[in-house]
């Protein structure tokens, strides 16, 4: 039988981390949690539930995540953060892909099930948002631009897709989608003050109206009723600050 390590990383996790950790006991060899020096109870939890619990500075997602994977000694890993979980349909999936040694192919993707204030969401263009989360030790690396990493497979790698889904506790409030909103526009814009201003200004001006027409009616947010339309709100809100951000770094630089 394959061992598979879970890999979480974390920062202020101490409402997640917990039930993150317990619904994927029953299938890990090894869980690892790579910590970003929280100040909460995060560490607490973990050392109670006997991960193996590390620390290392925040200095982005995917350096942080690829940090993760490097301390994984299972045959393969399985990547969640803190406030995700396997819903029954996959946590059966990988049990029979343990029992049958993870064959064949070198990664497998699931979608992922966002949820807003406690309701699952398919549209705005949140669904099936598939990603590639189990891998064999070694295949692959995460990559993309903070904070929105993927992982890769090394070439001529194959994967195939599992069913069931990872349960995304995305937003539980809110608070809480306008707050990282705030944080991941502030990331991303210093990801791209680099660019020509004039690209910038104009990506400011016409993207948040096309990301907000594109999910609220071509991705059906306007079928969730006010969650819909808060969602898609602030989907263009972020794109529109993170330009606006990246325009300010730009002069300023």
């Amino acid at each position: 039988m394959a061992s598979l390590t879970v890999v979480i990383i974390t920062k202020n996790e101490e409402n997640n981390i917990g039930a993150c950790i317990d619904a994927v006991k029953s299938i890990a060899d090894e869980i690892v949690v790579l910590d970003s020096f929280s100040t909460d109870r995060t560490e607490e939890i973990c050392l109670q539930k006997s991960v193996r619990f590390m620390q290392h500075a925040f200095d982005g997602h995917i350096q942080q995540k690829n940090r993760a994977k490097d301390l994984a000694t299972g045959d393969w890993i399985f990547s969640l953060d803190a406030d995700e979980q396997p819903d029954q349909e996959l946590l059966q999936q990988i049990v029979a892909l343990k029992n049958s040694g993870l064959p064949n192919c070198s990664g497998f993707t699931m979608n992922r099930l966002n949820f807003y204030c406690g309701k699952p969401i398919k549209t705005c263009g949140w669904y099936p948002d598939a990603k590639l989360r189990i891998w064999k030790n070694g295949c692959g690396t995460w990559t993309g631009v903070n904070p929105h990493d993927r992982f890769e497979l090394s070439p001529n790698q194959s994967q195939k897709h599992l069913s069931g889904n990872i349960l995304h506790n995305t937003y539980p409030t809110h608070e809480a989608m306008v707050q990282q909103a705030k944080k991941f526009a502030q990331i991303a814009a210093t990801q791209l003050a680099h660019k020509p201003w004039p690209q910038l200004l104009v990506k400011m001006v016409f993207s948040p109206l096309f990301k907000f027409m594109r999910n609220y009616f071509f991705k059906r947010g306007i079928l969730d009723g006010i969650a819909g339309l808060q969602i898609c709100r602030y989907q263009a809100w972020e794109v529109f600050t993170k330009y606006r951000k990246a325009l300010s770094i730009h002069f300023k630089a």
